[in-house]
């Protein structure tokens, strides 16, 4: 299994700083060019999910899983592990399609990485909305910010996210 936490170097940070600042900009210019006709881009799908791992990876130091490990992203280095789901958007709500041991939740929206919930994923899994046809469960970010507060299962995070420029 990879090791992306023992991997992030200032060097490597330095650099997804400038790459993700480029992936911003384009969202921000389609948004612009869009705006006449209430077109909305934002940065979610596969790509900033696979960024989110990477990030959490790194902050949390945790070991990631093998993509499109069902459930789960990562698992801690604490014997036994802890499975970890990872979620990271652009939008105001993420979702679930099972409930997680543990729930990491980032955002990009302010234009920085910004955690939004650490904590136990049952919580989290109980205030889902109903199950959409996608298959998945949605929560609102909002909402994922006062159940933070009630999280009694945090991991500790040892490195700060990547600063944005």
């Amino acid at each position: 299994m990879s090791s992306v936490g023992s991997e992030w170097t200032e060097r490597r940070a330095k650099r997804v700083r400038v790459l993700v600042a480029g992936l911003m900009n384009i969202v921000a210019d389609l948004n612009e060019e869009f705006e006449p006709e209430k077109r909305r881009f934002t940065l979610d799908g596969h790509l900033v999910g696979s960024l989110g791992e990477v990030i959490a990876a790194a902050a949390f130091d945790l070991e990631l899983l093998p993509s499109s490990t069902q459930g789960h992203d990562a698992q801690t280095r604490t014997r036994p592990p802890k499975l970890i789901q990872i979620k990271l958007t652009g939008a105001k709500s993420v979702s679930l399609r099972s409930e997680p041991e543990h729930l990491i939740v980032l955002s990009l929206a302010t234009g920085s990485i910004t955690l939004v919930y650490n904590g136990e994923g049952r919580r989290v899994w109980q205030e889902c909305g109903k199950l959409q046809t996608n298959g998945q469960r949605p929560i609102g970010l909002a909402k994922l910010v006062d159940l933070n507060s009630l999280a009694s299962e945090r991991l500790s995070q040892v490195r700060p996210f990547p600063p944005l420029p």
